[in-house]
């Protein structure tokens, strides 16, 4: 069974989309041209644990902790936040938020359409499309492996049940293959380098910016295969006890995310230094070029935040499929009805919060 065609929005945000989005943010953010402001924030809680994939000193949470543009982020939401790293993907966050350890997160659509059906009680808040060129497939520079038909019965990896995964699937039926016409073996980002690098896998595709970054390391050892795109959402979910409770405290952080990226965008040098200066990488090295040139490329997943809005039918339908493909591969047992729970009226008060904060 071939994968149907997705047309999702991550093939349709473009630089110019995200420098003109990010433009427009101030006139949205404070009500202007007769956009309704929020009313004042309801009573927050003691504290808000907020998970961190990575180690967060990069990106838009280094950026909003170390309070850019004036941002002081625990006074403006009136609590204590709590950020806990160490998540290697947005797939082990639902664990967590399931466990009840975390109440507030970053997550791909590969996430959600796995939360969904193990019942990890989230609230889907917002999203916007990746950056159409997140992800890069790696292949030995002397690999035989020129297209994707080059791949079959070939040993690949990825991180199984992410954006990873759904760009090799989607690349894959490109030239009319399945995720079974391959050796797909799922490891981290941090494995799959190694393992690359020690030659012991044909091909590994991944996002940024890990590949980026062993792409430099590498040298000239590694090359790209063409024509990969990125065809997942992100969203920002919460767990829904606390979302329930604070529904207009989440959906001020939502726009603060949105302002944060916009600035980060409009500041590629400064927020870069200012990211190495955190231990995101030493100052003035090949990983701060590296990462300089993704921002202005747009590049990060968090690139595109700049257009970040109310859950809304193209985010829905896209991660619809992404749930029907990865049914069909046995990616995911059983069929799940994504959809009609991100369009579900059971969150409407978030998502009209959520709407209000982000003048949509």
């Amino acid at each position: 069974m071939t994968l149907s065609g997705s047309t999702s929005g991550g093939a349709g945000i473009s630089r110019r989309t995200v420098l003109s989005v990010g433009g427009g943010l101030a006139a949205a953010s404070t009500g202007l041209g007769g956009m309704p402001r929020a009313k004042a924030a309801d009573p927050a809680p003691s504290q808000l644990t907020v998970a961190v994939i990575g180690d967060g000193r990069t990106g838009v949470w280094a950026s909003l902790r170390a309070g850019v543009g004036g941002r002081n982020l625990e006074q403006e939401l009136g609590t204590k936040i709590v950020w806990q790293p160490g998540f290697t993907a947005s797939l082990p966050v639902m664990e967590a938020i399931k466990a009840g350890s975390v109440d507030f997160t970053f997550a791909t659509a590969t996430a959600v359409v796995n939360a969904v059906p193990a019942r990890v009680p989230i609230v889907p808040l917002a999203a916007y499309p990746l950056p159409v060129d997140e992800v890069d497939f790696l292949v030995q520079a002397n690999s035989p492996i020129k297209t994707a038909a080059d791949l079959k019965g070939k040993k690949i990896a990825h991180q199984n049940g992410t954006t990873g995964t759904y760009s090799l699937i989607k690349y894959l039926e490109t030239a009319g293959l399945r995720l079974s016409d391959v050796s797909a073996v799922s490891l981290s980002g941090a494995d799959a380098f190694t393992a690359f690098a020690q030659g012991s896998i044909d091909g590994w595709i991944h996002w940024q910016p890990a590949t980026a970054l062993a792409l430099t390391k590498l040298g000239g050892k590694a090359r790209l295969l063409p024509d990969v795109k990125t065809y997942d959402y992100a969203f920002y979910v919460a767990r829904s006890d606390v979302a329930v409770k604070y529904p207009q405290l989440f959906a001020k952080f939502v726009k603060f995310i949105r302002e944060t990226q916009a600035y980060i965008f409009a500041h590629p040098a400064e927020s870069v230094a200012l990211w190495a200066s955190q231990g995101g990488f030493p100052p003035n090295g090949t990983e701060q070029a590296v990462y300089e040139k993704l921002v202005r490329d747009a590049r990060l997943s968090e690139s595109t935040a700049v257009a970040l809005k109310p859950i809304d039918e193209a985010a829905a339908a896209s991660t619809q499929d992404l749930a029907d493909n990865f049914h069909a591969l046995g990616v995911l047992p059983n069929r799940v009805d994504v959809r009609s729970f991100l369009l579900g009226t059971q969150f409407d008060t978030a998502k009209k919060a959520v709407a209000l904060e982000l003048g949509a």
